[in-house]
């Protein structure tokens, strides 16, 4: 079997990855995201997960490089991670009391024959009012600052979403589903 690599830096990636009973290594893909603002959401995840998983494979032979990327999107407007404490409170603030959609891409290529597979999925979350004392202390606990739309669902973040029509794993920016029919297309199997 190929060896998997996982072509990002988030913790709650390689958390799946690990809680599926893979053996992989974490080879983080920097690209410039700026280039491709101004896609549709969809659209956006894909290319950047696919650009990710293409700068890594091209540093390595006879593996299958995962990448991910994902998107919060409130009122047609990306929300991405956040610069600093202001814009993560600022960001809670126009979400809460709101529904907001939230898009992952994924991205699997094979290095021994250059194949490439991208898919996405969409989730729709509905978060509750929050008091501005509410955002200050979540903010204040840093769990927002390395997140898109400033809130992580596995977290803290939790207490404030009242429900998700979608896959919960596509909030916490790895859609396990769709990455296990990704797989199976390079005969890798979870179970």
């Amino acid at each position: 079997m190929s060896k998997i690599i996982l072509a990002s830096a988030s913790p709650r990636r390689g958390e799946l990855l690990n809680r599926l009973g893979f053996d992989f290594t974490i080879v983080p893909s920097k690209i410039d995201e700026d280039r491709f603002q101004g896609l549709a959401p969809a659209e956006m995840v894909e290319k950047l997960a696919a650009n990710k998983a293409r700068k890594v494979a091209s540093l390595v032979e006879d593996t299958v490089v995962i990448a991910a990327d994902t998107v919060v999107v409130l009122d047609d407007e990306v929300l991405g991670k956040p610069a600093d404490e202001k814009e993560a409170c600022a960001m809670l603030n126009r979400l809460q009391g709101e529904k907001h959609a939230v898009y992952t891409g994924i991205a699997l290529y094979r290095t021994d024959d250059d194949k490439l597979l991208l898919d996405h999925d969409r989730t729709d979350v509905y978060m509750s009012s929050m008091t501005e004392q509410e955002i200050l202390s979540y903010v204040k606990t840093g769990e927002p600052m390395d997140k898109a739309g400033s809130y992580g669902i596995q977290g803290l973040g939790s207490i404030f979403v009242e429900r998700i029509d979608g896959s919960y794993f596509t909030v916490m920016g790895l859609p396990v589903h769709k990455l296990a029919l990704m797989l199976k297309e390079f005969d890798i199997t979870v179970i």
